[in-house]
């Protein structure tokens, strides 16, 4: 094989180079060639397209996700904001948490076990690269219709992969969604998230500074799988013309991975790295340009001392491979062996592979010639940014004029009845437990709340009670009929689920789905929901810490609906106080917080009982928001609530229908003045919870609202094993659990 140098590749500029089938634009090698001052070797070619790339460089995303750094909002919170590799907020007592979510649709899609197990495994080295234990997993996950026959295929493979790699790790899975859509049928949505505890003065960022210090790659061996799998997968549509990209998708060993967790940590606690970078989306091309870049000097790698699988595979697939369970160390000379040693003992592999030098260059090597001769910042930040053309879609004045509020409404209770049971049974208001009961959720003994709970929970401090709670959310729906309203209406409501539980809201991430960029149409939605989040987060004051855009979600002309999936983080004092959703005890007063209002577009009962997508999404209000959130917070503390749960998807009905079956009690509902019951049962309308108030704390409850100007609603008690409003129809808890519970195994057991 006749490798091309950095000197063969000064003497020969007119040599022509596969930068099309790489993924390049035209432009774009032009512009490598002009950083260069000539022609790329084959190498550098192979770093620059996946470093390049939609996924790697957010090159078409860059200029609208500026504004979460413009308009952050002042935090003491924040340590660690965006650019590393998770964000990290002060939780109070020494203690910091780090957390992120990311997507790994398009592999998951292609092969849906492996996609979704490295997708976790991924976000995973990204915890504990910052320097922080992992402590649980979340997965917002989007399929296509449930009755579909590709949705057999790939919900299942998901599943199991997420299962089997995150109950592997020990890590427990405490929350996340699971949505049915048609929109998704080709570009199923895997997004992973992940949460990791530390200590303040624990917290590592990926740079390779000081000079003489080496390069050690360690984890296991570099193989042929995921050669430019995330990187070249997620930065393009799929088309049924194309390869197969089966070959591009990771393997994850999830034993090989709970190694390099406990090895890495070890190592940081005895003081022995300087910087750190975990192998994910274009492997060492990443690692190497990415310490390179954010040190103080250049780089020099020796390819020749990579570990490998496959003795086959050339330097450019070395670089390119996206094989798992690999993280880059820079260490200090003198703490190598140590280092090296501690390796040994976790039984990972582990070679010093270069050195940082006194240069500004990383400098590759491959059998004793140069390879590679880059400027690293250009590989790793200074890719292209473009500033796609955007225009709002000519289709959706039609749509946000097909209102909601029209359709026909149930003519007496009979009729209300058959809708609350079909609404409760649909796909995606039915239980998801033959999902959650494939991961471990209570593993590690620190799991408070869990699945179906409004936010999972963690216990951080076992002496005090310190916890965090953790919400994803995202309607698609919403987003589709507004996407400035869509990004705020996921941050409102993963808010509200994190207030729900008692804890106090204090950062987000996100994962940013949408279809292809190069569609003007798909651009203003990102756009949109982009300004929404920023303004969203600015006003709630929850700085956004980082965070994932997955674009070219989409098969053709077949997009997915907008989807921006927002992960909330709250602290709470003491986990022992926290508010769960169960109605628990007999003769609790059910109160509705907030306003209703005829809000139907984009909601559950329009979609399940009319097949009807249209009209403006429920209005936000975020300092209601706000309110609310103080309300349940304060309510959890001091002791007025037993149950709380947040309204959102499918309406007061859905919730009440949940926390009557997690409590085993039935409730009976009145309808208020004023509202009509499908408004009352099916609404939408945000800035709502409904609680369980034990009748001794009524009047402090009730009280507390008052002089805050929140309304406040008695609707009902909890009471026997049913649920009835009163006049119109009574369901037995034995026929919703029927319902409820049958769904999701009938279509996928």
């Amino acid at each position: 094989m006749t490798l091309d140098s950095v000197k063969h590749a000064e003497q020969t500029p007119e040599t022509e180079l596969p930068w099309a089938e790489l993924g390049l634009k035209e432009n774009e090698y032009a512009q490598i060639r002009e950083i260069l001052g000539r022609r790329p070797t084959g190498a550098e070619l192979a770093m620059y397209s996946v470093m390049w790339s939609e996924h790697c460089s957010y090159k078409s995303s860059k200029v609208h996700l500026k504004q979460f750094g413009d308009k952050a909002p002042a935090s003491d919170a924040m340590l660690v904001g965006i650019g590393e590799q998770a964000g990290v907020v002060d939780v109070g007592q020494g203690y910091a948490v780090t957390f992120k979510v990311e997507s790994h649709n398009h592999p998951s899609y292609v092969e849906p076990y492996q996609g979704a197990a490295t997708g976790i495994g991924g976000i995973v080295r990204d915890i504990i690269a910052m320097g922080a234990r992992p402590v649980a997993v979340m997965d917002p996950l989007r399929f296509g219709a449930a009755d579909h026959p590709d949705t057999k295929r790939v919900l299942p493979g998901v599943v199991a992969g997420i299962g089997g790699y995150g109950n592997c790790l020990g890590l427990p899975n405490i929350g996340g969604e699971v949505v049915f859509d048609d929109c998704y049928q080709g570009n199923p949505l895997v997004n992973a998230l992940c949460v990791g505890v530390m200590k303040h003065e624990d917290i590592h960022l990926a740079k390779a500074a000081g000079v003489g210090n080496k390069v050690i790659l360690y984890g296991a061996r570099t193989g042929g799988d995921g050669i430019g799998g995330a990187s070249i997968l997620a930065s393009e549509t799929f088309d049924s013309s194309k390869p197969s990209k089966r070959p591009a998708v990771q393997v994850g060993d999830p034993f090989q991975e709970k190694l390099l967790i406990e090895c890495t940590l070890e190592a940081f606690a005895e003081d022995l790295v300087v910087g750190i970078q975990d192998l994910g989306a274009a492997g060492l091309s990443c690692a190497t340009s990415e310490l390179a870049s954010n040190g103080t000097g250049g780089m020099r790698v020796e390819l020749d001392d990579v570990p490998l699988r496959d003795s086959t595979l050339s330097p450019e697939e070395i670089l390119m491979s996206e094989s798992q369970e690999r993280m880059c160390a820079v260490v200090e000379p003198g703490k190598v062996d140590k280092f090296l040693a501690i390796c040994e003992k976790w039984d990972v592999i582990a070679t010093v592979i270069g050195e940082v030098t006194d240069g500004d260059r990383l400098e590759i090597f491959w059998h004793g010639e140069q390879i590679v001769d880059v400027p690293p910042r250009t590989v790793a930040h200074d890719g292209p940014v473009y500033e796609r053309p955007m225009a709002r879609p000519e289709w959706l004045d039609a749509l946000q004029a097909d209102d909601a509020s029209k359709l026909a409404r149930a003519a007496d209770g009979d009729e209300l009845r058959g809708q609350v049971l079909k609404l409760v049974a649909s796909p995606n208001q039915a239980d998801k437990s033959w999902i959650t009961s494939q991961y471990d959720r209570f593993v590690l003994g620190n799991t408070v709340l869990s699945q179906p709970e409004d936010s999972g929970m963690i216990r951080i401090d076992d002496e005090t009670g310190l916890g965090v709670a953790i919400s994803t959310d995202g309607n698609g729906r919403y987003a589709k009929l507004d996407p400035y309203q869509g990004a705020q209406l996921a941050l409102a409501e993963s808010y509200r689920n994190v207030a729900a539980t008692g804890a106090k809201p204090l950062a987000i991430t996100d994962c940013l789905n949408f279809p292809s960029p190069e569609d003007p149409a798909g651009m203003w939605q990102f756009a949109e929901a982009c300004k929404g989040l920023a303004d969203g987060c600015l006003e709630l004051g929850t700085p956004v810490t980082g965070g994932n855009v997955s674009l070219y979600n989409q098969t053709g002309d077949a997009a997915i609906h907008p989807t921006p999936v927002v992960g909330v983080l709250g602290v709470i004092d003491d986990v022992a106080r926290r508010t769960p959703m169960a109605f628990a005890e007999e003769g609790q007063l059910l109160y509705l917080l907030g306003d209703t209002r005829e809000e139907f577009g984009g909601s559950a009962w329009s979609d399940v009982i009319h097949g009807h997508l249209g009209g403006q999404p429920p209005a936000v209000d975020l300092e209601r928001e706000r309110l609310l959130g103080e309300i349940l917070i304060s309510a959890s503390r001091d002791g007025m609530i037993d149950a709380a749960h947040d309204l959102s998807d499918g309406g007061l009905i859905q919730a009440v229908v949940e926390s009557c079956l997690k409590g085993g009690h039935g409730a009976r509902l009145v309808l208020p003045d004023g509202l009509d019951a499908t408004t009352f049962l099916f609404s939408e309308s945000q800035g709502r919870a409904v609680v369980a108030v034990p009748r001794s704390e009524e009047l402090r409850f009730t009280d507390m609202c008052g002089a805050r100007g929140l309304p406040a609603t008695r609707i009902g008690v909890v009471d026997g094993d049913a649920v009835e409003l009163q006049g119109q129809f009574s369901l037995p808890l034995s026929e919703l659990r029927s319902v409820w519970e049958a769904t999701i195994p009938a279509l996928f057991g």
